[in-house]
């Protein structure tokens, strides 16, 4: 469906560098005032779009009118309902921040609104969180829903998942709303990676393709599921899978070698060791897996950096001595007279006062009032989103769609060439021989991860990698934000006299 732009007015909550800017100018609307409080983000904001200061309505907190609109955007900060954050939605400050876009959406009575977080505010542990945004919407007098949507489902080579929340001072309009269509992304990695176009391949015989490195390219979905997202490489020894690269494909191992560490691999995670999702075991595990392992086997393991050992058990000794705080609390997860790790790393009341357990538990061996009992062997690499060696995942140029850009960057590279293969084993080779050991990869570049979340190539940052990142990791997926507000203009809200347009009595907010 095509809308023909009509003039229209909106502004921009905590408006980052300019996504929903971007988007709603594309469809003809003006923006009558921003909200940023970041310094590099006003500066990109006002350069890219040619505005003045002025305009910056802001902290958000502070302000106590809008200037008349027709569509308020807000990207209300993510931290308090994300995964990577604490998880205490209004218990955090920065949650308190929807109350102050409410009551701005209750002064102000726009006709239409686009609200986006993160997909965890949708996600049951803070389903309260969202009911309680609903909820208060709904009193200010506004009709919405909300959606979560996938970047990649509208235009955008990267999995994003977002939680957008459309709403309308009439209920008519929400009743006439239409979420737009999903599309095929028309980009995939290789479009935007500045230094694999030549690398585009070339139709040779039926069903294949050639690049200039002279590889043959099979059917793009052979190593392919959903998204173009195992067109990538995982850098990991806790998962397994045709294209998990473990520590020990990287070293000079033996065939005994990797046996013993997969023996770990498959059987850290069963109850059997442990409470724990992943738990280290003992030399007495592994030979009750396999009678011929030997300590000195798991030692040269230990040298080698692919395990570590892991003080696991430890006993209480007799003692008189005076203890602090923290190291009375983690005493009173003794049983038997022993305390185990699992016991500590699934202690509420350690958490909640954080304690640094491990801390304590050196403290307690050094007053000789525990004493280690039980050593264990753990993979030296055991976060996921770490990687190995600083390396979390390569996607192939291929590949229909990047993981999420974040404000923190992350260990996800982008590799310099496609491989081929006729089956898993030769494939994960031909990765490790042709890109890898070759070090043809590299991270995503300031322009590409623009291009990725929908920004123009030339679109300004700052120089320095960790301020544009956060910048652009904070912003919204411009084609996601300009479908939907086709989507709000297809409605006819904008440009009609609302019976609904006198601002209620100011919202009561807990």
């Amino acid at each position: 469906m095509t809308i023909t732009p009509k003039p229209f007015t909106f502004i921009d909550l905590f408006s980052g560098i300019g996504g929903f800017r971007l988007a709603l100018s594309n469809l003809g609307g003006h923006c009558v005032g921003f909200s940023e409080i970041n310094t590099d983000a006003i500066n990109a904001y006002c350069g890219n779009f040619n505005e003045a200061a002025s305009l910056n309505l802001g902290n958000v907190t502070d302000i106590k009118s809008l200037p008349s609109h027709d569509i308020l955007t807000a990207g209300v900060p993510c931290q308090s309902w994300s995964i990577a954050g604490k998880n205490l939605g209004f218990d955090d400050d920065r949650g308190q921040l929807w109350n102050d876009t409410l009551y701005l959406l209750n002064q102000a009575r726009p006709k239409a609104f686009i609200f986006e977080n993160v997909k965890g505010l949708a996600d049951p542990r803070n389903h309260d969180a969202l009911a309680y945004i609903l909820a208060r919407i709904g009193k200010a007098g506004y009709f919405a829903r909300h959606f979560v949507l996938n970047s990649s489902d509208y235009g955008v080579p990267q999995d994003r998942v977002r939680v957008y929340i459309i709403g309308f001072l009439d209920a008519t309009y929400l009743r006439k709303f239409r979420l737009p269509q999903p599309q095929k992304s028309t980009l995939t990695l290789r479009d935007v990676l500045q230094d694999c176009q030549a690398a585009a391949p070339e139709q040779t015989n039926a069903g294949e393709t050639a690049d200039i490195f002279g590889d043959l390219i099979p059917d793009k979905k052979r190593y392919r599921k959903t998204n173009g997202m195992n067109d990538f490489f995982l850098f990991n020894d806790i998962r397994n899978g045709p294209t998990t690269i473990h520590s020990w494909d990287l070293l000079a191992t033996t065939a005994r070698q990797q046996h013993i560490c997969y023996l770990l691999l498959k059987n850290r995670r069963k109850k059997t060791y442990g409470r724990l999702d992943g738990n280290p075991l003992s030399l007495a595990h592994f030979q009750q897996l396999d009678d011929t392992i030997q300590a000195q086997e798991l030692a040269e393991l230990v040298a080698l950096g692919i395990f570590k050992t892991v003080a696991y058990t430890y006993a209480v000794q007799a003692h008189q001595l005076p203890l602090n705080e923290g190291e009375q609390l983690v005493l009173q997860r003794v049983s038997t007279g022993e305390i185990t790790l699992d016991a500590l790393k699934e202690c509420r009341e350690l958490k909640k006062a954080r304690i640094p357990f491990e801390k304590v538990l050196a403290d307690l061996v050094a007053k000789q009032v525990l004493a280690c009992t039980e050593i264990r062997y753990e993979f030296r690499y055991t976060k996921i989103s770490t990687g190995i060696e600083g390396v979390n995942r390569i996607f192939l140029p291929k590949s229909e769609a990047f993981p999420t850009l974040v404000a923190s960057d992350s260990n996800d590279f982008v590799a310099l060439k496609d491989v081929v293969a006729d089956n898993d084993h030769d494939y994960k080779q031909a990765f490790l021989e042709q890109v890898f050991h070759k070090n043809l990869y590299r991270k995503i570049a300031k322009e590409e991860a623009c291009l990725i979340q929908g920004f123009p190539k030339g679109f300004a940052l700052p120089e320095s990698r960790s301020r544009w990142m956060k910048l652009i990791g904070n912003s919204v997926s411009v084609p996601v934000i300009q479908l939907l507000g086709q989507a709000i203009l297809a409605t006819g809200c904008v440009g009609r006299a609302s019976a609904y347009c006198q601002p209620m009595a100011a919202m009561e907010m807990e």
